[in-house]
């Protein structure tokens, strides 16, 4: 592991000034001389394989606002702090009786010791697991822009069908942030240039020919909290993934859903797809195409069709367009039928 300067700022702003510089807003976080850490789960990693190379670590478990760490749900929305930790929000019983969703997405991820450890923001901010990019003898353009992408002509099961370009094809990892997505979620974020709020669907940046800036993040901004509106559709939402083995396992495919229905008929849909995309995938055209439907499994597999019309497979990841689209379907129609 590269050498690196330990430190603990006792507040975000102490945070943000310790990471700040003057082209600070240029850089993008993961190649910052400075970075922020929390539960470590993600970034520790890998540092320990050599693909974050940080001079220095800014470890945010000692800042002092209490806000950080709370869950609040209010009538129209469920607020939480940056490092509330994932396995404390899977069992909030409120956030599970107000919006599904958001429970099934975080308890389907990783094990619990990962999740009693990852913070939520960190969470959302994961890498990918790709292993061509985990691999320093490979070439990547993520990890080294302008060296290639060896997944394009290599085993590329595990990679991505939508959201793809001629640079990248590495699939985003996180289960989370489809439900996020999905239900129109914003960040707070706080940096040496002030506040801002950002809605979440704008926080992943497609990896275009520039896979190496993943968010719209600059490298002294820090995430403080996520809110989730809570509308007609929240509490009739479900996280369905699919994967080799049932636990400890990344999304072969995944479906977030959320539904206003008015008996059988869809009045709202709210649709985010897992597994197959380079960044968090919401499937705008497949809401729009069951808004106002019955939904039965011809209406589920018509929006399946359309979530999955720009696909893009390579020679080992073509299964991943019929499996996302069977998850689609099943998702689609247990959300449907669930008792709320």
């Amino acid at each position: 592991m590269h050498p690196f300067v330990y430190e603990r700022p006792s507040s975000v702003s102490a945070a943000v000034t310790m990471a700040s510089r003057r082209d600070a807003r240029h850089i993008p976080p993961t190649e910052a001389d400075a970075q922020f850490i929390a539960g470590g789960t993600n970034l520790a990693d890998y540092m320990k394989l050599g693909v974050a190379r940080p001079e220095r670590l800014l470890d945010l478990n000692t800042l002092a606002e209490p806000a950080l760490r709370q869950v609040r749900i209010g009538s129209d929305a469920i607020r939480f702090g940056a490092l509330v930790r994932m396995g404390e929000a899977a069992d909030n019983k409120d956030v599970r009786r107000r919006c599904p969703l958001l429970a099934d997405s975080l308890k389907l991820a990783a094990s619990g010791q990962l999740r009693n450890m990852a913070s939520l923001a960190g969470n959302v901010l994961q890498r990918t697991r790709c292993e061509y990019f985990r691999e320093t003898s490979w070439s990547c353009n993520k990890r080294e822009p302008g060296s290639g992408c060896a997944a394009m002509e290599g085993f590329n099961r595990q990679h991505a069908v939508l959201g793809t370009s001629d640079a990248c094809i590495a699939t985003y990892h996180g289960d989370f942030a489809q439900a996020l997505i999905a239900l129109d979620a914003s960040v707070e974020i706080e940096g040496e240039r002030g506040n801002r709020t950002l809605a979440f669907a704008k926080l992943h940046r497609p990896p275009g020919e520039t896979p190496n800036i993943e968010t719209d993040l600059a490298a002294d901004e820090l995430i403080t909290a996520i809110e989730v509106p809570l509308a007609p559709w929240s509490s009739r939402s479900r996280y369905l993934k699919i994967r080799d083995r049932e636990s400890y396992a990344f999304a072969l495919a995944s479906a977030a859903v959320a539904l206003d229905m008015d008996g059988d008929t869809v009045r709202g849909a709210r649709v985010a797809l897992g597994g197959v995309a380079t960044v968090p995938w919401r499937a705008s055209a497949a809401e729009n195409a069951l808004q106002g439907k019955v939904l039965d499994e011809a209406a589920a597999q018509k929006a399946a069709d359309v979530a999955f019309a720009d696909a893009k497979p390579r020679e080992h990841n073509a299964f991943k367009i019929p499996l996302g689209k069977r998850t689609l379907v099943r998702a689609l129609l247990e959300t449907r039928d669930m008792k709320v």
